[in-house]
């Protein structure tokens, strides 16, 4: 696939729509100094080449009662394609996970968990990912505080 050509009015609208996904297209157009119709028409035209994949809403979770966060450091048992496969099928069954990553250095996968408190995690990990027969180690950290979330690319 051929990688689509980008101004820096599709840098504007990203930006904006990074901060602020809900903003209609006469807004949109305010900020990055286009009309409303082009605006809609390279938003459109972002969205079919995938590169906004979607919209979304950011929610508290503390607010939501999910109280615990951690970096799981995953290492499989045995490796290879079907392992490796096997095993991200196996995650996608889990909300819990909110990503997981394949990643170099002393662990194989990092997963990031949320759960409601110590003991949903607890059992998360005791009863669903460490009785898993690919899972060969799990280490885990728990999250203290938060000091920065994802806000979006650097485009800018």
């Amino acid at each position: 696939m051929q990688e689509m050509r980008m101004d820096g009015f599709d840098i504007a609208i990203l930006d904006a729509l990074q901060r602020n996904a809900n903003l209609t297209n006469a807004e949109l157009a305010e900020i990055v100094n286009l009309s409303a119709s082009q605006c809609s028409r390279r938003r459109s035209t972002l969205e079919k080449a995938g590169i906004i994949k979607g919209y979304g809403a950011r929610l508290s979770a503390e607010k939501l009662g999910f109280t615990l966060q951690a970096m799981v450091r995953v290492n499989l048992a045995s490796h290879g394609k079907e392992h490796a496969e096997d095993f991200s099928r196996y995650l996608e069954g889990y909300r819990e996970v909110l990503a997981a990553y394949s990643v170099s250095g002393d662990a194989d996968y990092i997963l990031h968990v949320h759960t409601r408190d110590l003991e949903s995690f607890a059992s998360f990990i005791h009863m669903h990912l460490l009785p898993y027969p690919k899972v060969g180690q799990v280490r885990s950290d728990i999250i203290l505080t938060v000091l920065k979330e994802p806000s979006g690319l650097p485009l800018r």
